[in-house]
C-alpha cells in the first residue's frame, strides 16, 4: 500500500475485510510510495478535478503514520511490514507498536544501513528488518536504481538531509503532523490542480477511466446521450435545409441505424458561401475580445454535453470511451486556446517604434471566408479546431464535415450557434466531399481553405485553387505521414513495447500521427519482438462503448478492404510478427485484427496506409544517419518517435529529422493543445500547426496605419518635452 495514495486508508480497509472474508491474515507492505511525479504529471495530463496523491512531503509523512495505525490497530487481518528508510517514521511506527513484536522494518539493499544498525538488535531497539534488493539483468535495472537516486537526492528527501552537514537536526527529525498543521495551504502551492495546469485558460475537464466510481457513470450517461437516432441537416443561414435523406450506420454494428443526414448540393454551398461572404465584415468588426468571449462560452457547452459528443464519436467514428473524451477535449482546448490568442493578436492594433511626430500601428482581420474540411477520424477536435481558428481570427466560415461523421459534425455546429456564433457567420454542409468540396475551392467568395485528410485530396485542392482567377486563397493543409519511431540498444525494453503498441493500434491506427514504421536496432530487436506480441496479445477488439475495450472498428468498408489487402501483401514481401484476435463480438462491424510484420526497408511503404498495421525494421548500430536519411527520402515529415537513453543520440536525429513533431521516449501520438503544436512538414502540410501560436496568422491579413500627427500644427508632444537630464 502506498501512503502518498490519498485512498490508502480506504484500501486498507478493503484489505481488512477481504482478509476477514477469507480468514487469513494478510501480509502488507506501506510504503511511501514510487512514481509520484508520474502520478502528479498524469493527473495534468488527464484534467481530473484533483491529485490522487498528496502534493506535499509531510502530507505523505502523515499519511504513512495513519496509515501504520490502522494497520497495527487490526492484529487478526494483518501482519504488517514498514518500508522506510526515515529515522522519524521508523521510531513512530516503533512507538505505535508498543510491545508488540509481530511486525517488520525493510530497507533497500544498500540503503538505510546507519539508521538500522542503531535500531536492529536486542541491544538497540530490538526491530526486525528485512532486506530487500531488486534482481535482473543491468539493463533491466539501471531505470530503476537511477529512480531511487533521484528519490533520494530530492531536496526533501530524509537520506538526503541526512547527509547533509548543514542541515540543523530539528528540520531532520521534525514532526510532520506538526508541519502540516503549521502550512497555511495543504496543498503545495506551486503544484496547480490539473485545471489550472495553463494558468489563465482552463485545462478541458478529463475523467479517471480507471476509476468505477467515475467511468460508470460516464458510460451511461453516453449510452442515454445517443440511445435515440440524431437526423442532422445542412445549416445556412442560421436554417436547418431539407433535401434527400441517407441513413447513418455504426461502423461497430453496421445494421445499427444511428441516424440520418441530408446532404448539401452545389447551390446550396453557393448559397452558403454568398451568405457568409456578406458578414464578414460585421463579424471581423466585432473584435477579438468579442469573439474569445464567444468561443469561450462554446468550450463550456461542449464540456456541458460532453457525454453527447463523446456518443457520437463512439457510435458514428467507432471510437473508444477513452478516444472520444481524448477528442472531445481538444475540441475545447482549441476553443480556450483560439479564444485567448484572439484577445492577444485580434483586440486592437499593435503601435510600433518610428520617428516622432508619427503614429504607426499594424492590425490583424479575417481574410474572408474559409472553407473548412475536416475528416473524420477527429470528428470534433479537428471539426472544432479549423472552425475556433477561423471564426477568432475574424472570419466568417462554410465547414465541410467528412462523409462518414456528419452527425457529430451537426452537434458541434448547433453548440457553436447556442454559444453566440451568429447563423450567417458559420455554415455547415454536410455531404460529398469531391461534390460540395469541389464547389467550395472553386467558389469566388470563399477567400481560403483549411484541410485535413489526404495528401491526394490536399494537391486537388491545391491545384483547383491555383487555377481561380483573382486573389490567391491562402491553404492550410495538415495531411499523413509515413511516421516513424527509432529505438536503440539502450531503449527501455517494456516502456518502448508500451509506446509502440499505444503509437500503432490506438484509435485503431486511424491518427494521421500513428507510428508506421518502427525501426529497432538489431542487438535488442529479439527481445523487443517477443514482448510485442505478448502485449499485442493482450489487445481488445471489440465494442468501442465497453470500458475495457482496446481498439475499436475501422471506419467503413472501404478502409477495411485497403487494410485487408496491404496485409495481404505483407503476408508476401514481409514477415508476421503477430497479429490480435477479434472477438465473436466484431463479426457485424468493420473490424481488423491490428498486425505487425517484419519488413527490409521502409522504401517498401510507397504510401501511408491507414490503420493498425505496424512495419519493423531492423538496423545496426552505425546505421543511425542511413536511417534518418530513409525516414526524410519518404517525403513525408509529421510525428517521429525516439526511444533511446543517450543524450546525444537524441541530438543528432534532431537536428537530422525533417519533422514537425518529435517525441522523445514517450508515445508519439495525442499532441496537447498549446503544449505540443501539432503538424507537418512535406508531404505531411504546409503549416502553421494547429494549436500554436502562430495558427491564427494564417487566417488574417495584416493592415498598417501610418499617421502625420504634426498635420495639425506641430509636433505638441515633443515641443512640450522639458529640458530634462543633467
Amino acid at each position: 500500500v502506498q501512503a502518498y495514495q490519498k485512498r490508502a486508508p480506504a484500501a486498507i480497509s478493503w484489505l481488512s475485510a477481504v482478509a476477514r472474508e477469507h480468514k487469513r491474515r494478510l501480509p502488507v507492505r506501506l510504503v511511501k510510495g514510487a512514481y509520484w511525479d508520474s502520478e502528479v504529471k498524469r493527473a495534468q495530463e488527464l484534467g481530473i478535478d484533483g491529485y490522487p496523491v498528496f502534493t506535499r512531503k509531510a502530507s505523505t509523512d502523515v499519511s504513512y503514520l495513519a496509515c501504520a495505525r490502522q494497520l497495527l490497530s487490526d492484529r487478526d487481518a494483518f501482519f504488517p511490514m514498514f518500508a522506510t528508510h526515515n529515522a522519524h517514521t521508523l521510531a513512530a511506527v516503533k512507538t505505535l507498536a508498543g510491545t508488540r513484536e509481530d511486525y517488520e522494518f525493510q530497507r533497500l539493499h544498500g540503503m538505510g544501513e546507519e539508521l538500522y544498525d542503531e535500531a536492529v538488535g536486542g541491544d538497540r531497539l530490538g526491530v526486525q528488518c528485512r532486506i530487500y534488493a531488486p534482481v535482473g539483468a543491468h539493463e533491466d535495472l539501471l531505470a530503476y536504481l537511477v529512480r531511487r537516486l533521484l528519490e533520494n537526492g530530492a531536496n526533501t528527501s530524509f537520506v538526503n538531509r541526512l547527509a547533509d552537514d548543514e542541515a540543523p537536526i530539528e528540520a531532520i527529525i521534525a514532526d510532520p503532523v506538526a508541519q502540516v498543521e503549521a502550512m497555511a495551504t495543504k496543498p503545495h502551492p506551486r503544484i496547480p490542480l490539473p485545471a489550472d495546469l495553463f494558468g489563465d485558460r482552463k485545462n478541458s475537464h478529463g475523467v479517471l477511466l480507471s476509476d468505477p466510481a467515475r467511468a460508470e457513470p460516464l458510460q451511461k450517461a453516453i449510452a442515454a446521450a445517443v440511445a435515440q437516432p440524431l437526423d442532422a441537416r445542412p445549416i445556412v443561414g442560421g436554417a436547418l435545409k431539407d433535401g434527400k435523406v441517407r441513413d447513418v450506420f455504426d461502423p461497430s454494428f453496421r445494421s445499427r441505424r444511428i441516424g440520418s443526414v441530408v446532404d448539401s448540393t452545389p447551390a446550396l454551398a453557393a448559397q452558403a458561401a454568398t451568405q457568409a461572404r456578406a458578414a464578414q465584415f460585421a463579424w471581423d468588426a466585432l473584435g477579438g475580445a468579442k469573439r474569445a468571449e464567444i468561443l469561450s462560452r462554446a468550450a463550456d457547452l461542449f464540456e456541458r454535453d460532453a457525454a453527447l459528443l463523446i456518443g457520437l464519436c463512439l457510435r458514428e467514428a467507432g471510437k473508444t470511451i477513452a478516444n472520444g473524451l481524448a477528442d472531445v477535449r481538444e475540441a475545447i482546448d482549441f476553443l480556450r486556446y483560439y479564444a485567448d490568442l484572439a484577445r492577444a493578436d485580434f483586440s486592437g492594433p499593435k503601435l510600433l517604434p518610428g520617428p516622432t511626430g508619427e503614429r504607426n500601428e499594424l492590425s490583424l482581420h479575417g481574410r474572408g471566408v474559409f472553407a473548412c474540411i475536416s475528416p473524420w477520424n477527429f470528428p470534433v477536435a479537428i471539426f472544432t479546431g479549423q472552425i475556433a481558428g477561423a471564426l477568432a481570427a475574424g472570419n466568417t466560415v462554410v465547414a465541410k464535415p467528412a462523409e462518414q461523421t456528419p452527425l457529430t459534425a451537426f452537434a458541434a455546429t448547433r453548440l457553436l450557434h447556442e454559444a453566440g456564433v451568429p447563423g450567417e457567420v458559420l455554415h455547415l454542409l454536410p455531404g460529398d466531399g469531391a461534390e460540395i468540396g469541389g464547389t467550395l475551392t472553386r467558389d469566388a467568395n470563399v477567400t481560403g481553405v483549411v484541410f485535413t485528410g489526404g495528401t491526394d485530396t490536399a494537391r486537388l485542392i491545391n491545384l483547383s485553387l491555383a487555377e481561380r482567377k483573382g486573389p490567391i486563397p491562402p491553404f492550410i493543409a495538415e495531411t499523413g505521414g509515413l511516421n516513424a519511431m527509432i529505438a536503440d540498444s539502450t531503449a527501455l525494453p517494456e516502456q518502448l513495447v508500451r509506446d509502440a503498441v499505444t503509437s500503432a493500434f490506438d484509435s485503431a491506427g486511424q491518427r494521421c500521427s500513428a507510428l508506421r514504421v518502427l525501426f529497432l536496432q538489431s542487438d535488442i530487436a529479439s527481445k523487443v519482438l517477443k514482448l510485442l506480441g505478448g502485449a499485442m496479445a493482450e489487445l481488445k477488439v471489440g465494442d468501442p462503448m465497453k470500458l475495457d475495450t482496446d481498439i475499436g472498428p475501422v471506419i467503413d468498408a472501404d478502409a477495411l478492404a485497403v487494410l485487408e489487402g496491404h496485409a495481404k501483401h505483407m503476408g508476401r514481401d514481409g514477415r508476421l510478427i503477430a497479429e490480435a484476435t477479434l472477438s465473436a463480438e466484431t463479426r457485424d462491424g468493420f473490424f481488423f485484427a491490428p498486425r505487425a510484420f517484419e519488413i527490409d526497408a521502409i522504401s517498401q511503404l510507397q504510401r501511408e496506409v491507414f490503420g493498425p498495421i505496424l512495419h519493423v525494421v531492423r538496423f545496426e548500430a552505425n546505421a543511425l544517419d542511413k536511417v534518418v536519411d530513409a525516414i526524410n527520402e519518404t517525403g513525408y515529415g509529421l510525428t517521429l518517435g525516439v526511444h533511446t537513453r543517450i543524450q546525444d543520440t537524441v541530438d543528432f536525429i534532431q537536428a537530422r529529422a525533417r519533422v514537425g513533431n518529435l517525441y522523445v521516449n514517450r508515445n508519439q501520438i495525442g499532441a496537447v493543445v498549446g503544449v505540443q503544436p501539432f503538424g507537418g512538414e512535406g508531404l505531411s502540410g504546409t503549416g502553421p500547426k494547429a494549436g500554436g501560436p502562430y495558427y491564427l496568422h494564417r487566417f488574417a491579413v495584416e493592415r498598417t496605419a501610418c499617421t502625420n500627427t504634426t498635420a495639425a500644427g506641430g509636433n505638441a508632444s515633443l515641443l512640450s518635452l522639458g529640458e530634462g537630464g543633467a
